[in-house]
């Protein structure tokens, strides 16, 4: 091969010579020749650089080719599925043993998710998933949070520069739901769902507050709705979870979404109101919830006038916190095994 550059040419007949004199032939690129041709682009015009720089790595390239190798020795490679436990070109008996399937078990938040969800279909509900981004409509407005209130600074939303928003609680869902069943109550149907889902706010971390959680949330809607018929709901729908007799308690609290709003407590399950280190003094306050607010409904198309309803939220780590005794919201996120195979 003929080079224009009279310096490399007079290199590349030197190199070839010592590469004939070399046992292992491939060092040859690290002979001193090369690299002080090289050490030269920096010293060069500007105008000169890029054909000196060009025409030394062809050098490189034949004196590679000279001694057996390829520059680039991945092109003579089979393509392999890089996500594969091993090479397509692994003889069968070498390749590594795949775990079987039965050694891997449930997230433990996936599973009470599947024990809140049969209660609530054992108790004639509906069970909807939630969704991974919304917006802002669905977030505060529909939701009775109007524009500038002060109730919006009460969460810590994740936002994107496009305004898309990660759900911070499942009540995002309260205006699909009686949106898309409305048409029910007419016949005579309550509208009855529950939603349990992750949400996302910017918390500061520590053992009983986490970025990314779980929340159910419940939505019922009907005719003559009322309180008793909210607390009676709650109180059997955790008796059933918790699976032993619980006694409940509220105060008064507020919500944009709901009024009357109240915060929902419920007796110890581990000390019968007598006061331990789960919850200090025999109450554990569980979620918040109350009878739908006028203005949701009618954003949904229901008329408030004929039509009640009510409505509740709370965190599923919680309710798995108290029913395992785990004292830290972290462990769920951590991946920790130690943790998860206690749930095997």
């Amino acid at each position: 091969m003929s080079y224009q550059n009279t310096e490399i040419a007079k290199a590349a007949e030197v190199l070839k010579k010592r590469l004939n004199e070399l046992e292992n032939k491939s060092d040859i690129i690290k002979d001193n020749e090369l690299k002080a041709l090289y050490a030269r682009i920096p010293m060069l015009p500007d105008g000169e650089r890029a054909a000196f720089g060009k025409e030394i790595n062809t050098l490189k390239a034949e004196l590679l080719e000279l001694a057996g190798q390829d520059d680039e020795p991945h092109k003579k490679l089979e393509p392999i599925d890089v996500t594969a436990p091993f090479d397509i070109n692994t003889e069968p008996d070498k390749r590594p043993r795949l775990l079987a399937s039965d050694l891997g078990s449930k997230h433990p938040i996936t599973s009470e998710i599947e024990i809140l969800s049969d209660i609530a279909m054992r108790m004639g509900m509906e069970v909807v998933k939630s969704r991974q981004i919304d917006d802002d409509w669905h977030m505060f407005t529909s939701l009775n949070f109007p524009e500038e209130h002060p109730a919006r600074d009460d969460y810590d939303t994740f936002i994107t520069t496009e305004g898309l928003i990660a759900p911070a609680h499942t009540s995002t869902m309260q205006n699909r739901i009686i949106s898309a069943r409305k048409d029910r109550l007419a016949t005579g149907q309550a509208i009855s769902v529950l939603v349990p889902d992750r949400v996302f706010r910017n918390e500061d971390l520590d053992a009983r507050h986490e970025h990314t959680f779980h929340q159910h949330e419940g939505v019922y809607v009907g005719t003559g709705v009322h309180v008793g018929q909210l607390l009676a709901t709650l109180k059997t729908f955790l008796q059933e979870y918790f699976g032993k007799s619980l006694e409940i308690k509220t105060q008064p609290f507020y919500f944009p979404f709901t009024e009357p709003s109240f915060e929902f407590a419920v007796s110890c399950p581990f000390c019968s109101k007598q006061g331990c280190r789960v919850c200090g003094e025999g109450w554990i306050e569980i979620l918040g919830c109350g009878l739908i607010h006028p203005n949701v409904l009618k954003m949904a198309g229901v008329d408030p006038t004929i039509y009640t309803g009510f409505a509740w939220g709370g965190g599923v780590e919680r309710l798995v916190m108290i029913k395992h005794n785990i004292d830290d919201v972290r462990y769920f996120m951590s991946g920790k095994l130690d943790f998860l195979r206690q749930f095997a």
